[in-house]
C-alpha cells in the first residue's frame, strides 16, 4: 500500500477510487489495486457501493491475459450532470456537462452588465433552469452549479442557492479551467501541469499531483503581475513591467488602437474582447502590424511561462481561455519555441469554453472528489494497472 493511502481516511476511499475510474476510463478492481494502493477487499466493498449509487458500471472484460477476463469499470456518464457558469464583461457562458465532465449543453448570453444584484441572480437561475430543462436531464441528477468569474469575491453564492435550490461552488475563471483539463483529462498523466488562461486578464491555474492549488490567499498563478521587464511602464498594482501592462489584452487594444488597427469606442472592458478577437482575426490573415503585436505579447506571456515552469517543474502546460481561443495559433508557437522541450505546450480543446466546463468541474470535484489539500490521488496510471 502507498502512503497515500495509509494515510487517506476511510471517508476517502470512494473518491480515490471514483477519481481513479474517472482518470482510467476503463479500469478493473485489480487495476484499482495497483492504481490506488488499497487492499483488494477495499477495492471491492467501495466499488459495490459505487455500483449501488449508480456511479459506476461493468463494462465488459478486458482482453484476456492467459487467466480469467477481468471486469472491466467505467463511470455511469449519465447517472449525475453539473452546471457551470463563467461571468465575464465580455460574456456569459453556460454549460451542463455529464459525469466525465463532457459538455451535454451550452449557453452563451451578453456579458454582466449593471443589473441590480437580485435581478442578475434571477435571471442566472432562469437561464439555469433553461439549460437543465433543453437537455431534458432530470433535476435530482444535477448535482449543483459552479460559476467562475476573475474576481472570485463577488457574493453570489447564497442568493444563488436560493434561486436554483442547488448547491453553488465559487472559484476564480483560472483555476476552474485548470480543474475542467484535469476532469477531462487534458492533463494526460502529468503530475504537474498548469493551464494558462488568456481572457481579460492573464493568470495560470495549477494541478499538482490532482489537486488544484490555489494558495493560502487563493492567489496563486496570477501571473498578471509578475514582472517581465524591470524598466516597463508603471502598473495599476504600484510595480513596473508587469504581464497586465505589458501583454494583456487591454494592453494589446489600446497599442491597437494607438496605431488604428482597431476604432475607438466609448465602453472599454467589453469593447477589449471584442478589439482582441478583430485584432486576432486580422493576425490569422496574415496582416503584419496586427500580427506584429500579438507577437510581442506573446514573447512577454512566453517569458512568464517559462518562470512558472521553472518554479512548478511544469510537465505540461496548456493554453486555454477566450483569448487562447481566437489567437492561440499565433500564441502557441512563441510560447513554445521559449519554453524547455521537456514541457509539453498544447492548445486546449475546450479553450472557448474552458471556465465554464471547469466551473462544472469545481461541483464535480467537491461532491464527489473531496480531496482536503495536501491529500494525493493516484500516481499515473499504468497500462498494467488499467488491466
Amino acid at each position: 500500500m502507498n502512503a497515500a493511502a495509509k494515510t487517506k481516511p476511510h471517508a476517502s476511499s470512494k473518491a480515490v477510487v471514483l477519481d481513479a475510474i474517472r482518470a482510467a476510463g476503463t479500469i478493473s478492481r485489480a487495476g484499482l489495486v495497483g492504481a490506488t494502493g488499497f487492499t483488494g477487499p477495499t477495492i471491492t466493498a467501495v466499488v459495490r457501493k459505487l455500483i449501488e449509487e449508480g456511479l459506476v458500471v461493468e463494462s465488459g472484460r478486458a482482453e484476456s491475459t492467459g487467466g480469467k477476463r477481468r471486469i472491466l469499470l467505467r463511470l455511469d456518464h449519465s447517472a449525475r450532470y453539473a452546471v457551470g457558469v463563467h461571468l465575464d464583461h465580455g460574456g456569459m457562458v453556460y454549460v451542463l456537462t455529464d459525469l466525465a465532465g463532457a459538455v451535454v449543453t451550452r449557453m452563451a448570453k451578453p456579458g454582466v452588465g449593471v443589473e441590480e444584484p437580485r435581478a442578475a441572480v434571477e435571471a442566472m437561475a432562469r437561464e439555469i433552469s433553461g439549460l437543465i430543462d433543453s437537455a431534458g436531464v432530470e433535476r435530482h441528477r444535477v448535482l449543483g452549479v459552479g460559476v467562475v468569474f476573475a474576481d472570485a469575491e463577488f457574493p453570489l453564492s447564497e442568493s444563488l442557492e436560493q434561486a436554483t435550490g442547488l448547491p453553488v461552488v465559487l472559484d476564480n475563471d483560472a483555476t476552474a479551467a485548470a480543474l475542467g483539463e484535469h476532469w477531462a483529462g487534458g492533463f494526460g498523466g502529468a503530475s504537474a501541469a498548469a493551464a494558462l488562461y488568456l481572457g481579460t486578464r492573464i493568470s495560470a491555474g495549477l494541478v499538482i499531483n490532482g489537486i488544484t492549488y490555489r494558495g493560502p490567499g487563493r492567489k496563486a498563478g496570477d501571473l498578471a503581475h509578475v514582472c517581465v521587464q524591470a524598466d516597463g511602464p508603471r502598473c495599476r498594482c504600484g510595480a513596473r513591467g508587469c504581464l497586465d501592462v505589458l501583454a494583456g489584452p487591454a494592453a494589446v487594444v489600446a497599442a491597437a488602437r494607438a496605431d488604428l488597427l482597431v476604432p475607438m469606442r466609448r465602453s472599454r472592458e467589453p469593447s477589449v474582447t471584442a478589439d482582441f478577437a478583430a485584432l486576432s482575426r486580422s493576425a490569422r490573415r496574415g496582416e503584419p502590424r496586427a500580427l506584429a503585436l500579438l507577437e510581442r505579447s506573446a514573447r512577454y506571456i512566453a517569458a512568464a511561462a517559462r518562470t512558472l515552469s521553472a518554479i512548478m517543474d511544469l510537465q505540461v502546460l496548456v493554453l486555454t481561455g477566450p483569448g487562447f481561443s481566437i489567437a492561440g495559433s499565433v500564441y502557441l508557437p512563441v510560447i513554445e519555441k521559449e519554453l524547455p522541450p521537456e514541457v509539453d505546450v498544447r492548445l486546449s480543446r475546450l479553450a472557448a469554453t474552458a471556465s465554464a466546463v471547469g466551473a462544472a468541474a469545481l461541483v464535480l470535484e467537491s461532491e464527489l472528489v473531496p480531496l482536503s489539500l495536501g491529500a494525493r490521488l493516484p500516481e499515473n496510471l499504468s497500462s498494467e494497472a488499467i488491466h
